[in-house]
């Protein structure tokens, strides 16, 4: 990694707080950092930012979408066949990562989500013909396409430059459960690393599984500037949180390949 510069910084938050954003928010105000809490989705006023300071996000796709290219934050994500293309040893289920109209002919359950985004819900369908169709959602969307697993317990493990920086778990039995992770949560998170560190930016964080069994799968990759932290480290998520949300011209050369490209409707509009 390219150093980054020792200069004042800034984090900028959505409106309505969840629990974990203001675990960071506070985070960072003991750190230094000064805080901008947005009043809606467009570009929050920095006028009382430092001058000549660095700019980070903590926030969902939308926000962040909406906000980040006029602040000239680079925010990194894993590609979206990222978990499609895990070898079987990490995921123990098949994983497809096709077009939204190529799952409409499924007929057998699935798990069903988008990649990196909130758009289509995250669920188990009896069938392809439950997902929404196109007429709310252009038939080339990426959707990755899971047989179904059942976890006992899951961890969600913050990584930065190729370790597991902090972690917490966040369910069992499909139940909120909060807690710190398991030897065995982040021993998996560090064979993982040592597998695959190459496919995943400096910074992300990846939700892991145990089913019922004692087998260790990977639930999913998600953005750290879009995702809770629970009760990992505050500190140490938010280190995670402004790499994986900062500066465009702060960005590694191995980070640019993981910029997240917001997805475009191409569809004609009534």
């Amino acid at each position: 990694m390219t150093d980054v510069p020792d200069v004042p910084r800034t984090l900028v938050l959505p409106p309505r707080l969840t629990v974990s954003a203001r675990k960071l928010r506070d985070a960072a105000v003991r750190r230094g950092l000064h805080v901008v809490e947005s009043a809606g989705f467009s570009v929050p006023e920095l006028s009382r930012a430092p001058r000549g300071g660095a700019v980070h996000l903590h926030a969902g796709p939308s926000f962040a979408d909406a906000v980040a290219p006029a602040l000239g934050i680079a925010p990194l994500e894993a590609p979206a066949d990222w978990l499609a293309r895990l070898p079987y040893a990490f995921t123990r289920r098949e994983i497809r990562a096709l077009p939204i109209g190529e799952a409409y002919l499924l007929r057998r359950p699935a798990f069903i989500k988008s990649p990196n985004e909130k758009s289509i819900s995250a669920l188990v369908y009896a069938d392809g013909s439950r997902l929404p169709g196109p007429d709310a959602v252009d038939p080339h969307t990426v959707v990755l396409v899971s047989d179904v697993m059942t976890f006992a317990a899951e961890y969600r493990l913050h990584l930065l430059d190729g370790a597991v920086h902090t972690g917490s778990q966040y369910a069992a039995e499909g139940r909120l459960r909060l807690g710190p992770p398991t030897p065995g949560a982040l021993a998996f998170g560090r064979d993982l690393l040592a597998a695959v560190r190459q496919t995943l930016p400096s910074a992300i964080v990846v939700d892991v599984g145990m089913d019922e069994e004692g087998r260790w799968a990977v639930v999913e990759a998600n953005a750290a500037w879009g995702s809770g932290c629970y009760e990992a480290d505050p500190d140490r998520a938010l280190d995670t949180v402004l790499r994986a949300a900062g500066p465009a011209t702060e960005l590694s050369p191995y980070d640019r390949a993981f910029v997240r490209r917001p997805l475009r409707d191409d569809r004609p509009q009534p």
